[in-house]
């Protein structure tokens, strides 16, 4: 633009000192020729708009917006129209209690009121990218800073609405996930009606109240306590069962032992014993000694 408006610059002065009278007027006729090179040079290269990759170009004409986009790569366009990028890549808004996570400057975690009546932060991300088609009426209806005006306070109110319908323990427990399905719906509804699709909501912590996470923590040592408890306490069932068992075993080997051997097989179990110790090659005195029998002593010396 700024060749072409050089160009026309350079063309009027050429006519204006095109008098024979000035001094000038022998520059006429090269600044004439100059002006209408930036001209023909300022059409080619305002006709020619480069659109980077992951965006798409918004057409507007003395404030009228086109509803064509310009894709990315090179577009042959109105050399008089002004394009605006939009990016459509994924794009991330965190609303945080971290300063140098929030998308805002200081603390811009959402506070919300459950149904117990407590206060509860939720620190947030937001997934979400532009419609390409929907481009230029976003750019007509909201602008550029669609993040600010659309996707925070839709987000932020949505959470807010449905927060309500749950309690502060089952919103950080059990109902985690039923709560995040249930807001992606109404968010996604309201950000696709504004031409804004949401990819993904992610919650990425929920602060409890002091009071309640010390309940919370009370609960769970007492639980911990009782589970542990039990576990003792099969343990101890466990050792009782093998100590029953153990007895029972000894009281029947013992009745076996008083009803199955005879003094006769005693006497004989006596004699092999007897006979195997005296086999053997160390020094030894046995005696041998038993009802009806004189002791005997043996001695391999």
């Amino acid at each position: 633009m700024f060749v072409l408006i050089l160009g026309i610059l350079a063309l009027i002065v050429g006519f204006a000192v095109n008098t024979p009278s000035l001094t000038f007027s022998r520059f006429s006729r090269p600044l004439k020729v100059i002006g209408v090179i930036l001209i023909v040079l300022g059409l080619a290269s305002s006709s020619v708009r480069q659109i980077d990759a992951g965006t798409v170009g918004v057409q507007s004409l003395f404030g009228s917006v086109q509803n064509r986009i310009l894709e990315s790569g090179l577009n042959v366009v109105n050399p008089l129209v002004s394009v605006t990028e939009f990016d459509i890549k994924t794009q991330n808004y965190t609303m945080s209690g971290a300063h140098d996570e929030s998308g805002q400057l200081g603390d811009d975690a959402i506070r919300v009121l459950t149904a117990d009546g407590l206060e509860v932060v939720i620190d947030l991300t937001v997934l979400y990218s532009v419609i390409p088609t929907e481009s230029p009426n976003i750019y007509r209806s909201i602008g550029s800073d669609y993040s600010n005006k659309v996707v925070r306070p839709i987000t932020r109110t949505r959470i807010r609405d449905n927060a309500v319908y749950y309690d502060a323990v089952s919103l950080y427990s059990t109902k985690r996930d039923e709560f995040q399905n249930r807001i992606y719906k109404t968010i996604e509804s309201d950000l696709r009606k504004r031409g804004i699709m949401l990819e993904q909501l992610l919650i990425r912590n929920i602060n409890l109240p002091a009071s309640v996470k010390t309940t919370i923590e009370s609960k769970i040592n007492a639980e911990q306590e009782a589970q542990k408890m039990q576990f003792v306490l099969q343990k101890e069932r466990q050792e009782a069962e093998r100590k029953r068992v153990e007895a029972q075993g000894i009281a029947d080997y013992q009745k076996i032992l008083a009803t199955g051997l005879s003094d006769k097989q005693l006497q004989y179990e006596q004699i092999k014993a007897q006979r195997e110790l005296a086999a053997s090659p160390n020094s030894k005195i046995v005696v041998l000694g038993g009802r009806g029998n004189v002791p005997l002593i043996l001695n391999d010396k």
